[in-house]
């Protein structure tokens, strides 16, 4: 995989129109990003007013509709919507429609407990890597080896030398890496991954401009933007 569409993150209707919440517009924009070259889709289930949710109900909603463009589909674990670890893990136990895979941030609450509940339940496990701390932490859990892939996670506002420290720690992982930044920090580090050959993602959770600076109208046209990076 090289480029996956993340086409919601916790953002709301109230930063951008094109904000996916309901099933009928995750399964849109889905289909959008993946007719534009999209490989995979991360979502993050929503309630009725576009709050993220881990309730069984609304995962299995937006796990069905983001599966009607046809690729894997997998879903946030973050602690923003359920922040006590205990009541993470019982919302994860009662999903009753799995995704193919989850996001853990392991800088959170009971993030290794929460990988393993996933892995049990047959559920792919990216590791979030925001920092450093989190990187050794990750790598001293005894669960590298089998996470899916290590997210390394380069957030708004820090130096590119953030990202050169995550690839530092994690390169000899033998777990595949994608490598994102978001907002301020989007294009430049989907650029450096690409230069790099890892993976990578775009969309709507991760920036509401194109490259030029010029609002996004939608995740389709940031994965077209995405993918040119590619063929440079």
């Amino acid at each position: 995989m090289r480029l996956k569409a993340c086409i919601n993150g916790p953002r709301t209707p109230a930063e951008h129109s094109a904000i996916p919440i309901t099933p009928d517009q995750i399964r849109a924009e889905s289909i959008a990003a993946v007719n534009a070259g999209a490989e995979a889709i991360h979502v993050h289930p929503k309630t009725p007013d576009g709050t993220d949710s881990l309730a069984a109900e609304h995962v299995a909603a937006a796990v069905r509709a983001a599966r009607a463009a046809g690729v894997p589909v997998g879903v946030t674990t973050g602690a923003w919507s359920t922040p006590d670890a205990v009541s993470r893990l019982a919302a994860v136990e009662s999903w009753t429609t799995l995704p193919d895979f989850a996001s853990v941030n392991w800088h959170e609450e009971g993030a290794a407990d929460l990988a393993r509940l996933l892995m049990r339940r047959g559920v792919g496990v990216e590791a979030g890597l925001w920092t450093a701390a989190s990187a050794r932490a990750w790598l001293a859990s005894g669960l590298t080896g089998d996470c899916i892939r290590a997210l390394l996670e380069v957030q708004p506002g820090d130096s590119p030398d953030v990202a050169d420290e995550l690839i530092t720690l994690t390169d000899t992982s033998g777990v595949p890496l994608l490598l994102h930044g978001q907002d301020d920090t989007c294009w430049a580090t989907l650029r450096s991954a690409v230069a790099q050959g890892l993976a990578t993602r775009i969309g709507l959770e991760d920036t509401l401009t194109m490259p030029d600076g010029s609002p996004a109208t939608g995740n389709s046209d940031l994965v077209t933007s995405a993918l040119a990076f590619f063929r440079v």
